[in-house]
């Protein structure tokens, strides 16, 4: 990266396009010719997308962003924040640095941080924002990280790992030695040089998958934002073989919705119809498979046991949507018609034979409105429609 657009007035041409078309910029003249055209559009391009998802490198002068993949990527800074609050200790690798940004909160738990990127200009990039943001306790270390470990030759508290897919694995199965690097292959290697791991993967890795290829794990956090899950994080202790703790979080605005159970422990589920109120989990415990285990903690009853809504006469905070049953109706041509036809809803099918779209299509119910819907199946596998005000 040629640090020539951090000149002040590149800068200020950088902050005044972040927000315009970078298409229509780029067809523009250069207006500093001493200066690869490329490095400023990709300057211009990487804020944009920093603006919400990293605010602190948003609103940092002279922060310097790598090609736009490393942006898109790197985890947000909500994410980061709470992935710090899994560690602790003196010193910690990260042997998949990236853009950093889970190094830079790292490192305010952590006493010395080491930021390991096999790519030269990226390690670079990532060191001179580091020093731009006064993260003074990371190390920026460019090269292969194996071979950073075996230079290094020291225990650390924490590895962290954050493996990308390879090129040549699209469109498969997403398994974690379809990835770089080969976790499942290495974990005697690092288990090495620490006892503790923590691995980031993306949430299209399926559980029961990622727990059949590693070994060790204590605990996996599902972490949701805004009801959006953006990454599993692993937590493998070294010979560790006793029960997997489930974590769950949806990081909303203004607060974080939390669950945990033991997985594959068994639990007392019962079933019900409909009562007053009905629950719908989070994206986060949706992911997890946890709903036996919300029938426990929450004391509420399952419609039926592929439908994963929940129901109870009283009104319990939950973590996740709740609505107010107004009417529940059968799945029928006459009841379909006195309520529902050519009017206005809001569609959600669980344990359902019809999708949202034919739903809609067939019975001409136009998209909004303050009506919610639930085509479910209850206990006795009957389809219903539950006509619901929504409460949360």
């Amino acid at each position: 990266m040629d640090l020539a657009v951090l000149n002040p007035d590149i800068q200020e041409f950088i902050n005044r396009n972040v927000g315009n078309d970078i298409s229509t910029i780029a067809l523009q003249k250069n207006p500093f010719p001493e200066v690869n055209w490329f490095d400023i559009l990709d300057q211009i391009n990487g804020k944009q997308k920093a603006k919400s998802k990293l605010p602190t490198w948003y609103n940092t002068q002279n922060i310097l962003y790598p090609a736009t993949v490393s942006i898109e990527q790197t985890s947000s800074e909500k994410a980061a924040e709470y992935k710090s609050q899994l560690v602790s200790g003196e010193k910690l690798i990260d042997l998949t640095g990236g853009f950093g940004v889970d190094d830079y909160y790292f490192s305010k738990k952590i006493n010395q941080v080491i930021h390991c990127e096999i790519k030269d200009k990226l390690s670079q990039i990532v060191k001179h924002n580091f020093e731009t943001l006064n993260a003074t306790n990371i190390q920026c270390i460019a090269g292969e990280s194996l071979d950073t470990l075996a230079t290094l030759n020291q225990k650390f508290d924490w590895i962290y790992i954050d493996p990308s897919r390879r090129n040549d694995a699209k469109g498969k199965v997403f398994m974690l030695k379809d990835c770089l690097p080969n976790v499942p292959e290495l974990l005697d290697l690092y288990f090495e040089f620490s006892s503790n791991i923590l691995i980031k993967t993306a949430p299209i890795l399926d559980i029961t998958a990622g727990l059949s290829e590693l070994k060790s794990v204590s605990a996996i956090h599902i972490v949701a934002i805004e009801n959006e899950v953006k990454e599993l994080l692993w937590i493998l202790e070294k010979n560790y073989s006793q029960s997997i703790k489930i974590v769950t979080v949806n990081i909303l605005k203004d607060k974080t919705e939390a669950f945990s159970f033991m997985y594959n422990s068994e639990k007392l589920v019962t079933y019900n119809m409909p009562k007053k109120y009905i629950y719908e989990p989070n994206a986060a415990i949706m992911k997890s498979g946890g709903f036996d285990a919300i029938t426990t903690q929450f004391e509420l009853d399952k419609l039926h046991q592929h439908s994963h809504i929940y129901t109870s006469d009283s009104l319990l905070d939950f973590p996740g949507r709740i609505f107010e049953v107004q009417k529940c109706i059968n799945y029928s041509k006459a009841e379909m018609k006195f309520h529902l036809e050519n009017n206005k809803a809001n569609v959600t099918t669980r344990n359902f034979p019809e999708t949202v779209e034919n739903i809609r299509k067939k019975w001409r119910i136009a998209v909004g409105g303050n009506l919610y819907c639930f085509f479910t199946t209850d206990v006795n596998n009957n389809k219903i429609v539950l006509l619901c005000d929504k409460l949360k």
